[in-house]
């Protein structure tokens, strides 16, 4: 049988779910409005550091509305420590971590107390009615003072440090002695890097819904983990898991920060048994910024040996990564995921790496878009680029004569990681194609001999990331303490329509359309008759979640095995309708027939209605073909690409213009063009924002100075330059559909591209390193602290 229908999977569809969610037809979690609902405000500390005295809240519980007004002295027999799901060492350190504080404050923005009144104005109106008395505390804030202990956090701890988590390539047997490689090296580079704290932003602030008034308490959130936050909820309040449910309706964007076990979905959670109504929390675009977790906040030392040719013989990494002051759901092991990604493309025969995990008293830290990634992807991407001035040649030089070649794949590397497949050279070379990289070289070199003020800088990144995060068995040697597995369903309705059932839940990843195209192709039914339900435990019984890039290489694995099934419990009733052997069956385009005989055959829609009917199967076969599958990769999957950016400093002013930026990116197969190149774009969005515009901002008490959009600089459309984005494509071998992630990419190779292209605009004034956000004021200031 030869099919004619189009495949589905590689073409650029339009989401389908786009109409409904920009006509405005969502059901945001701040949307929904149930019968008798009632609304909460959260007071939040104004200080970062204090021990609570006397909280006054006569006037707040007598205020117009209010039903009822909770501190943390109200709840602490029953609220329990929000969760840490990653321990990463055996004596990792942990101090309780309550939704709502009980005797002392420990960042800005911690709740304090809770008010719950018939409307949200009036809750909101009556938090400003409580008065507290804050017994200031000492404020640690500098994370390298605060490695040192000058002033401890937590006293019952005695030390601000956490944990310290080491990997040595000798001890692992997967590379040499780092110390003897820097002994013997011809060229030694040492750098200090800063990865600023930054703040998710998402589109739709959090919010939280919680009725208990049914068999079982069903919990509305705006999350991205609502498996995880059901599983979570039982195992911390001690509450039957089975009379849980957890939604995650339509959610606004998440980039990691709705990763999360939050106190405002504990604190709704246990009001809402409390006083037997449905109660909401939606937080405010500044307590958003306040009190949502942030991201990155490392200060990195590495040291690189090399020969005098260029070639890297050892790579060590220092890390301090800020926690913040609680360690939230995997807060602990997001820095150790960037150490298996230092060593990125390159062979690197020598590589130690140690980070030490320290509380300061700010908003904890956890995933953000990449999650350790991104600042090891920098680290070493901006360490490449500092070898290649040492040593006085073009930084795509020094990455050419080191990384992997194609024909070296499958390779295993310095971190202990198989690559299983990737070509650097095609994606460089079409990106330099793309970028013209010798006539802006050209170029550069006129500018710099006129002395023209405006100069110009060319920054590469070429990188590769973990992604798809699984498999199970890693995670469980990491000490993680959940799988990487994800889970689908299948559902052939009697009309041949398609019901699929998904653990991995979108926040704007298109999964409707992806794993519609998927169905199509496996199933040869219409992409239109195919129908996606996620988020929702009580449909969705299984999964994992969306987090790491893992969607469409573990999730849309999970539903391929699925489909098979599909189609091997079809098979048999097909044999027994078309009165033929099994083995004498093919199925294309939808419909098995007898293989050569160019006769009609039975399509999956007419299988679904028999079965249905039930009036003519095999003996012995069930009416059914609904399947179900789980996935559990035994590898993590590897996307890669180049990143080219040239940018236009003004040495006058400091101020930067992107002038070009070209990614050319590998991610295997791909499903949906449209959809992967979206993601590109937001993720490079995300990227530049880190090297130009972003950093959550601490005054020296400890208030976030930058707690709203005024202050913290998202970058708008016009604040971007215009991409040139294509992609090579090397399948990967670890999946039936040679797919990698993509969600993270942009974000992870464009903020070290976007800060070697402001570096090689001014190291002719002697400067070696600008901090991010490299802002105009840090830029002139570094032009005007160099010498030539």
């Amino acid at each position: 049988m030869t099919s004619t229908v189009e495949p589905e999977l590689g073409k650029a569809r339009t989401r389908k779910e786009d109409a409904r969610l920009i006509s405005g037809r969502t059901r945001w979690t701040d949307n929904i409005t149930l019968p008798g609902m009632l609304h909460m405000a959260i007071l939040r500390s104004p200080v970062a550091h204090a021990r609570i005295g006397r909280i006054d809240t006569d006037q707040a519980r007598a205020s117009s509305g209010v039903v009822a007004v909770f501190t943390g002295a109200d709840l602490a027999a029953e609220q329990g420590s929000l969760p840490c799901a990653w321990p990463i060492t055996q004596d990792q350190k942990s101090p309780n971590a309550p939704s709502i504080a009980e005797s002392t404050v420990n960042f800005a923005g911690e709740a304090v107390a809770v008010v719950v009144a018939r409307s949200a104005a009036e809750a909101r109106d009556a938090v400003d009615l409580i008065d507290v008395d804050y017994e200031d505390l000492p404020v640690v804030l500098d994370l390298e003072a605060a490695s040192g202990d000058e002033e401890v956090i937590y006293p019952e701890l005695g030390t601000n440090r956490s944990a310290n988590w080491v990997f040595d390539s000798a001890q692992a047997g997967s590379g040499g002695d780092v110390e003897d490689a820097i002994r013997d090296a011809d060229v030694v580079v040492r750098r200090k890097f800063r990865q600023q704290r930054l703040i998710p932003a998402f589109m739709e602030p959090r919010s939280v819904l919680v009725d208990p008034t049914g068999p079982q308490t069903t919990l509305y959130s705006a999350t991205q983990v609502p498996h995880i936050v059901r599983l979570m909820l039982a195992m911390s309040l001690g509450v039957p898991e089975h009379k849980i449910r957890v939604i995650a309706p339509d959610v606004g964007g998440g980039f990691g920060g709705k990763l999360q076990v939050t106190p405002e979905e504990f604190l709704t959670f246990l009001i809402g048994r409390r006083l037997g109504k449905p109660v909401k929390y939606t937080e405010t675009r500044t307590e958003s910024l306040l009190a949502a977790h942030h991201g990155r906040d490392q200060i990195q030392r590495l040291t690189l040996a090399a020969r005098g040719d260029g070639t890297i013989t050892g790579l060590k990494v220092e890390l301090l990564a800020d926690m913040g002051a609680y360690l939230r759901l995997v807060t602990p092991g997001v820095p150790i995921l960037g150490a298996f990604m230092f060593n990125a493309i390159y062979k690197i025969p020598a590589y130690h790496f140690s980070c030490t995990n320290v509380f300061t008293n700010k908003v904890p830290t956890d995933a953000y878009r990449g999650a350790g990634r991104p600042e090891a992807t920098f680290g070493i991407e901006r360490m490449m680029d500092e070898l290649a001035v040492e040593l006085g040649v073009d930084p795509l030089e020094i990455r050419e004569k080191n990384w992997i070649k194609h024909e070296e794949f499958p390779y295993t590397t310095v971190s202990t990681l198989t690559y299983d497949s990737g070509n650097y050279e095609a994606a460089t070379a079409r990106a330099k194609e793309l970028f013209g990289y010798q006539e802006l070289r050209a170029e550069q070199a006129r500018r710099r001999e006129n002395g023209d003020p405006v100069q110009l800088g060319i920054g590469l990144s070429t990188f590769t990331e973990m992604c798809g995060l699984a498999p199970s068995r890693v995670l469980g040697s990491l000490n993680y303490s959940a799988g990487g597995w994800e889970h689908a369903e299948v559902r052939m309705l009697p009309t041949g329509k398609v019901e699929v059932v998904t653990g991995s839940s979108p926040h704007g990843q298109g999964h409707d359309t992806a794993w519609s195209q998927i169905v199509a192709d496996r199933l040869g039914v219409p992409f239109e008759d195919v129908e996606v339900l996620h988020g929702d435990t009580q449909i969705s019984q299984r999964g994992m979640d969306t987090y790491g890039s893992r969607s469409l290489v573990v999730g849309g694995i999970a539903l391929v095995k699925a489909l098979d099934k599909v189609i091997e419990k079809a098979r048999p009733i097909a044999a027994h309708l078309l009165e033929a052997a099994e083995d004498d069956l093919e199925f294309t385009a939808g419909s098995f027939g007898v293989r050569g005989t160019g006769a009609a055959g039975v399509t999956i829609t007419d299988i679904a209605l028999a079965v249905f009917a039930a009036h003519d199967l095999p003996d012995g076969v069930e009416p059914n073909l609904d399947s179900e599958a789980s996935y559990d990769p035994e590898n993590f999957s590897f996307p890669h690409g180049t990143h080219l950016c040239a940018t236009e400093v003004d040495t006058e002013t400091g101020a930067v213009r992107i002038r070009s930026y070209v990614c050319v990116d590998d991610i295997g197969k791909v499903v949906n063009p449209l959809i992967a190149e979206g993601q590109v774009h937001g993720g490079l969005a995300q990227g530049i924002a880190q090297a130009l515009y972003e950093e959550a901002v601490h005054d020296e008490f400890g208030t976030l100075t930058t707690a709203s959009l005024a202050d913290y600089l998202v970058p708008s459309a016009m604040d971007l330059p215009r991409f040139t984005t294509d992609m090579t494509e090397t399948p990967a071998t670890s999946n039936p559909l040679g797919v990698k992630g993509v969600g993270e990419a942009g974000t992870i190779a464009s903020t070290p591209a976007v800060v070697n292209a402001i570096l090689d605009a001014v190291r002719q004034f002697g400067v070696r390193d600008i901090e991010m956000p490299c802002t105009p004021q840090r830029v002139w200031q570094a032009i005007q602290g160099g010498s030539k």
